[in-house]
């Protein structure tokens, strides 16, 4: 299935139980446990594991409305790292609010996972900027701003390249006007024309 393709995922519903949050630092890892799962409810975490070499491998990005934890993975390791400040719910697994949320989790995992497979790292590159701008990104004059920070080595860690390989493609994609540069954060240009939905449309 090509990008343009996409088809939208709309469900009826949002999360309407209410229950206590918790706050996180930027770097915080989300305690995991068997029995609950987190919804986020402001910022945005990174779920993760590690290779036996030791290197990083993403395993996904999420925000506020989105549920991780434990129990939405079988792969060992497995952790959720705070890329923002984040406000997060612990939510038990037999809460009747669960299912739309999960099937957002399906289907943005299988939108990172098509993404993954393109061919070049140049594509996988463009279009993971495209998906971050959309379900994360704030509308700003030029286009949309990933108004949180990711290193280098964070994108070569989700797109399978290397850091060297993601600072080159980054300046490229700058020369070609496809993003400008914020400090330290990215404005994707081309974000109004892309075929991905934000988050306000998943539900």
């Amino acid at each position: 299935m090509s990008l343009s393709t996409l088809i939208p995922y709309i469900f009826p519903t949002r999360l309407h139980v209410v229950y206590p949050q918790k706050a996180f630092n930027r770097k915080d890892l989300l305690p995991l446990g068997s029995d609950y799962l987190w919804k986020i409810e402001q910022g945005i975490v990174r779920s993760l594991t590690w290779n036996e070499e030791g290197q990083l491998v993403t395993l996904g990005f999420w925000g506020p409305g989105d549920v991780v934890g434990r129990r939405l993975s079988r792969i060992k390791p497995y952790q959720v790292v705070c890329l923002t400040r984040v406000q997060a719910s612990q939510i038990p697994l037999e809460s009747q609010s669960l299912p739309e949320a999960l099937l957002i989790h399906a289907c943005k995992s299988e939108e990172l996972l098509n993404i993954l497979h393109q061919h070049s790292a140049y594509a996988r590159l463009l279009h993971l900027l495209e998906w971050l701008s959309c379900h994360f990104g704030q509308t700003v004059p030029q286009g949309k701003l990933l108004n949180f920070h990711l290193t280098h080595q964070d994108i070569a860690e989700t797109i399978g390249t290397t850091r060297v390989t993601v600072t080159r493609l980054i300046n490229r994609l700058e020369q070609e006007g496809r993003i400008v540069r914020s400090h330290r954060n990215l404005i994707l240009t081309t974000g109004e024309h892309s075929q991905y939905n934000d988050t306000e449309n998943l539900l």
